[in-house]
């Protein structure tokens, strides 16, 4: 059980600093919103900050997401789930829990197999090709860019969405070892 304190307690506080942090990103966003609507009127548009506001509001919101589960700000129905027991409770959030891991692996698959081909590798392993890339066997391919006139490369925006799914699971995980502990009948800091 100790081993399970330290995870939450490691994950849940690194998870609280990037959430706290992404938080401000709001503000870049409306900064790049605010300029494109300044642009337009001076009749000079800026082709570059719709893209722009589009991925910050992708980082905000892949990135503020574990924080967002640890606060417990994702919807629940409360018209029963309030006067249940502790242990009840715990119980029905582990099984939600798993069922958010499973949903957070088969996307975390899929945001690697795009990042891969972002990088340029069109086979079947995106994980190998990654490892590959990262101990210097492979060497990128054709990088995958916009469609849009702007035409930024792609692969730093998925990249990050793959970071914050990654940040994502490993805060389920602690929602489920505090909901473990908690059917054990032990407390766990909020």
């Amino acid at each position: 059980m100790t081993v399970l304190r330290a995870y939450i307690g490691w994950v849940d506080t690194f998870n609280r600093r990037v959430g706290r942090f992404i938080m401000y990103g709001i503000f870049a966003m409306m900064a790049v919103l605010l300029w494109s609507t300044i642009s337009k009127f001076s009749d000079q548009p800026s082709l570059w900050t719709l893209e722009v506001a589009q991925f910050a509001m992708i980082a905000y919101f892949f990135l503020g997401g574990p924080y967002a589960i640890q606060m417990g700000a994702h919807v629940r129905m409360d018209l029963f789930y309030e006067n249940w027991s502790v242990k009840r409770k715990a119980a029905t959030d582990a099984l939600m829990v798993l069922c958010l891991i499973t949903y957070l692996g088969v996307l975390l698959w899929g945001g690697l197999s795009s990042t891969a081909y972002s990088l340029g590798h069109f086979g079947s392993n995106p994980v190998g090709f990654l490892v590959d890339l990262a101990t210097g066997e492979k060497s990128l391919g054709t990088l995958e860019r916009s469609r849009t006139i702007w035409r930024p490369y792609l692969w730093p925006i998925k990249s990050i969405m793959c970071l914050g799914i990654t940040l994502m699971l490993l805060q389920a995980l602690s929602e489920l070892f505090k909901d473990i502990l908690r059917l054990r009948g032990e407390e766990v800091a909020q």
